[in-house]
């Protein structure tokens, strides 16, 4: 099992819970280097002054904020520990809402939250309270030096903390051009809204996460295996890119969704006619 990223408490009321934090998420991409084409050499990154063309030490590098183009307010280390939160080790508890009541875009990275010993018994009663209230916790927390507003939400046996995008993280979607209005005002009928409804139901399924995978990921795998186990060092190969002709209004709406609905439920009836063919072979 990996480390746990602190060990602090769950707050809420007069009540406090022993956790350790552990990352819920761990990182599978594929990190490619960048080498030297000639003789596949590393390449470093350099610290350059752009005016002089200079490489700049450590030492004499400050932190600055850009407020104007090509003007800089220097903060110093000082003034910047200062500036940040104090490295509690308590995930305060400051309001339970309704769990339907925050929309996606507000959630950014999941943590499970791990009772210490013998404090399972805090860590239930939160979890299971949780549960039967449908409601989750909000709190702040400060991990290494950032403070992140949480979600605090029971998954299965587990206590979920989400970490949460603050409000002006987020660009409002009025700032974009999108469709509103009445259905009539895009000249959707109803017999159309029916056949997208039969199509989302010929496709509905239980919700299995191990069906899918990170197709890119697979096959960059086998290429970086294929060619190591050959002992090459990387040829250029050109992207297969393939062109889908874009959606718009001018598209015959009706034609696309019985064309889809009738592939579906005929891709549906082999699998039934394969699996009997299968049973009856047995």
């Amino acid at each position: 099992m990996s480390r746990p990223i602190w060990n602090g408490t769950i707050s809420f009321g007069l009540l406090n819970v022993p956790v350790q934090l552990y990352s819920g998420e761990h990182t599978v991409d594929l990190h490619l280097r960048m080498l030297d084409g000639r003789d596949k050499s590393p390449i470093r990154y350099e610290r350059i002054n752009s005016e002089t063309g200079k490489e700049v030490p450590w030492k004499s590098i400050v932190k600055a904020f850009e407020y104007s183009k090509g003007n800089y307010v220097v903060i110093d280390e000082e003034e910047l520990r200062a500036a940040h939160p104090e490295a509690t080790e308590t995930v305060e508890i400051e309001a339970f809402i309704d769990q339907d009541a925050i929309d996606p875009p507000y959630f950014e990275k999941p943590y499970y939250l791990v009772p210490a010993k013998k404090a399972e018994k805090g860590y239930v009663l939160l979890r299971e309270v949780l549960k039967k209230s449908k409601k989750i916790g909000i709190a702040k927390v400060v991990i290494r030096t950032r403070q992140y507003l949480a979600a605090i939400l029971p998954l299965n046996h587990a206590l979920l903390l989400n970490l949460m995008r603050f409000p002006q993280e987020l660009i409002p979607a009025d700032e974009f051009e999108l469709p509103s209005g009445t259905l009539a005002k895009y000249r959707i009928t109803p017999k159309e809204i029916d056949m997208a409804n039969a199509l989302v139901e010929s496709m509905a399924t239980t919700w299995r996460p191990a069906d899918y995978k990170d197709d890119f990921r697979i096959k960059l795998r086998q290429l970086i295996d294929a060619q190591a186990a050959k002992g090459k060092r990387g040829k250029k190969s050109k992207p297969v890119s393939e062109k889908a002709e874009p959606a718009n209004n001018v598209v015959d709406f009706m034609a696309l969704l019985k064309k889809s609905v009738a592939a579906k439920q005929s891709h549906s009836h082999s699998g039934r006619t394969t699996s009997r063919r299968h049973r009856k072979s047995g």
